[in-house]
């Protein structure tokens, strides 16, 4: 968990910084990276619902979880 915060601080400040060579402003670079970090996790929630939705991957894996459970019960 710490990882993932420290993670997106060190992407925010980078937007930030970005922003304020790009712009020459500090106070647009405060802007951007403040406004960066609201998107980009409503951004990631839609992208997982959506991943979620058209189920790309998930029949396989409940299929693997199944044979390993079945496998345990025959181990024991």
């Amino acid at each position: 968990m710490l990882k993932t915060f420290s993670w997106r601080g060190v992407g925010t400040l980078d937007t930030i910084i970005l922003g304020w060579i790009i712009t020459g402003n500090p106070l647009t670079g405060l802007k951007i990276g403040g406004a960066e970090v609201i998107t980009k996790m409503l951004l990631y929630f839609g992208h997982e619902k959506l991943w979620y939705r058209i189920n790309y991957g998930l029949d396989q894996r409940k299929r693997r979880n199944r044979l390993n459970a079945i496998k345990k019960t025959r181990e024991v």
